[in-house]
């Protein structure tokens, strides 16, 4: 890839992408060539082209051409909500998913994923890589799954439905068959839906058919790919069961020991700088894309707000249930909470009111 093209793909500014680069030591260039097979769980979409395939052309051009990432679909190296076990088997040297998939092993997962009580992307990417949230993942991942675990993609948060159905209430939610993932499967049953998990190439033909009512799955702009606008009219915002959602590459143990530190540390910086940039590329788009799903004519609807507080609310309970009988849970849910009392003043100091038009 040559560097103009590197330099103008993406959303990170053309300066920030050239800092970037002049942050990985010149000795990267030189050294072994590798050649390794990514499993993902997406059967495209941006969770594919700005996350996946872009770690993939992003660490070829740093490398000087040394480290090949070929990316493979959901399902094509093994089970696409699986994509763990993938990689710790060797199928894949490499793989990227979404944790939470991992839930039923152990809901630690989900901590790090997000969920209906987390707390915003930005304030997520300061945890990740200022208070010591990407170091959790790291020793979590390698003590419970036997993987090395990096962050790798970022979203703001989802839409909450594409649905066939006005979803509005909580009496609207009562026996919806909604498609989803992680902790929210049992938080919406809490809350009286009837929900089901399937890989998201699945999830257009069963909206389509009637086979589930709605589905959530990714941000405003992300969703446009899948279309399932053209056979949902209601669009349900905002996101409550999944205000943030870090994503995270999976590596192969073996794989990575045979990485020289310097290595190791190039595709550390390789994948921070594709997390950076799908934060500000999807803030960027979604504010676009609002209007598009206007035009398309689907009815947008914003939850009550009862339904919006129930919803963190039910995520907050949950972790404090889970935190008590699983310890790496109570670890995670631990420093995110610290975190979030050191940041209750930011509002404060950082939002300035504006009147509104």
């Amino acid at each position: 890839m040559r560097k103009r093209e590197f330099l103008k793909a993406g959303a990170l500014s053309a300066a920030a992408a050239a800092a970037a680069a002049a942050a990985v030591p010149a000795r990267a260039q030189g050294g072994p060539s590798y050649s390794w097979k990514m499993a993902t769980a997406w059967s495209g979409g941006p969770l594919m082209d700005i996350g996946a395939k872009a770690f993939a052309e992003r660490l070829d051009f740093l490398s000087g051409g040394r480290m090949k990432v070929q990316v493979f679909t959901g399902g094509a190296l093994g089970n696409a909500l699986k994509v763990s076990e993938t990689v710790k088997n060797g199928v894949a040297e490499m793989g990227h998913t979404w944790m939470g998939y991992d839930w039923g092993a152990d809901p630690t997962t989900v901590a790090f994923g997000g969920y209906a009580g987390s707390f915003n992307s930005e304030y997520m990417l300061h945890w990740i890589y200022e208070a010591g949230g990407a170091e959790l993942q790291r020793q979590f991942r390698d003590e419970k799954f036997g993987i090395v675990s990096l962050p790798l993609f970022i979203r703001t948060a989802e839409v909450f439905l594409h649905s066939r159905k006005p979803v509005k209430t909580l009496a609207d939610l009562k026996g919806l068959k909604l498609r989803t993932a992680g902790a929210w499967i049992e938080m919406s049953k809490e809350l009286g839906a009837s929900p089901v998990t399937t890989p998201g190439g699945e999830i257009y033909p069963a909206l389509e058919r009637g086979v589930i009512d709605a589905t959530e799955w990714g941000t405003l702009w992300e969703n446009i790919t899948p279309g399932f606008y053209k056979v949902a009219k209601y669009l349900i915002i905002p996101g409550v069961h999944q205000p943030t959602a870090p994503f995270e590459l999976c590596i192969n143990k073996d794989v990575w020991a045979k990485l020289s530190a310097s290595d190791k540390k190039l595709v550390e910086l390789t994948a921070k700088l594709v997390t950076y940039e799908t934060f500000t590329r999807i803030g960027q788009e979604d504010a676009k894309a609002l209007e598009f799903f206007r035009k398309s004519g689907n009815e947008i609807i914003e939850l009550d707000p009862d339904v919006q507080y129930a919803a963190r609310e039910r995520g907050i309970a949950w972790a404090d249930k889970v935190r008590a009988g699983n310890a790496w849970f109570d670890k995670v849910v631990k420093s995110q909470r610290e975190f979030e009392a050191l940041w209750k003043d930011a509002p404060r100091y950082r939002n300035v009111k504006v009147r509104q038009a």
